[in-house]
């Protein structure tokens, strides 16, 4: 899919704007980043790097997209629809940190379409290359491989940046943001996949979030929260590993109870999700 250049792009060695120069993106220090021919581009530094490879692998990028390809969370990407449309228009700017595979972002663009048929921009970016990749199969859209720490972004750029189940980084979703704009924040809720965790776990543990509080220290201010549970259809054992893969579950279960989920079959779980809205305040 051809690369869908934004003038909101910024170098991220030195944060210059990149301007598109044939097959590349350039800045004025003479930077250059090729455009790779899936129409993304990498705009990862070498310093936001932990690994050779960073992020989700080939395999559970692969998992993901078809578990949600067969509808499993449909009703989380329309809730997230919901929230979205009031406040888009053919003007604003979105942007997913830490955008997977896609999905959320082409059925956020779709239901802006057909219920307001505005086009805003919409601007996705993951660590993983991987992901990257498959999401460029989904939606022109301005693709980047590009880290939470160092987003290659202009200040004061973006109306509506989406944080759906990742690792949030408050002081750069602030730079980012315009004032006024809005982080929305999607994260499990505590009885998110109950009924999988007590199949891999010997004691499911309970452990509250701090990221509102963190993001409030970083300048954000607090706007509504809403919650959404439901029960997926029986899984099997296909779904359920892929449902374990795209999880940190996949990580932080034992041997034992990982060889335990690979004998379920015909098993429904309970999605429990956490849609928090938070506002990009003034200077703190």
């Amino acid at each position: 899919m051809k690369f869908v250049y934004s003038d909101l792009l910024t170098c991220p060695l030195d944060h210059h704007a990149l301007q598109l120069d044939a097959d590349c993106l350039r800045c004025a220090d003479g930077h250059a980043f090729d455009i790779a021919r899936q129409g993304y581009v990498n705009l990862l530094g070498a310093a936001d790097k932990r690994s050779r490879d960073p992020g989700d692998g080939k395999e559970m990028v692969a998992a993901r997209r078809d578990f949600l390809n067969d509808g499993h969370y449909q009703p989380v990407a329309d809730k997230l629809a919901n929230l979205v449309k009031p406040q888009v228009n053919t003007d604003s700017t979105i942007v997913d940190a830490g955008c997977g595979e896609g999905y959320y972002l082409e059925q956020l663009e779709t239901q802006i379409e057909s219920s307001s048929h505005c086009k805003p921009t919409i601007i996705g970016f993951d660590i993983s290359k991987w992901a990257v990749q498959a999401a460029t199969r989904r939606l022109a859209a301005t693709w980047l491989v590009a880290s939470n720490r160092n987003i290659p972004l202009a200040a004061n750029s973006a109306d509506c940046l989406l944080s759906l189940f990742g690792f949030p980084v408050f002081n750069s979703f602030r730079s980012v943001l315009k004032e006024g704009g809005t982080l929305l924040m999607v994260d499990a809720g505590p009885q998110h996949l109950i009924e999988l965790r007590k199949v891999i776990y010997p004691e499911v543990r309970r452990s509250d979030s701090t990221m509102l509080q963190q993001a409030c220290a970083a300048g954000f201010l607090e706007g509504e929260t809403s919650t959404l549970q439901f029960q997926t259809d029986p899984l099997s054992q296909l779904q359920i590993h892929q449902l374990l893969s795209m999880t940190p579950h996949l990580f932080r279960a034992t041997r034992e109870g990982k060889e335990r989920a690979t004998r379920l079959d015909h098993f429904p779980v309970t999605v429990d999700i956490v849609f928090q809205r938070l506002h990009k305040g003034g200077n703190t």
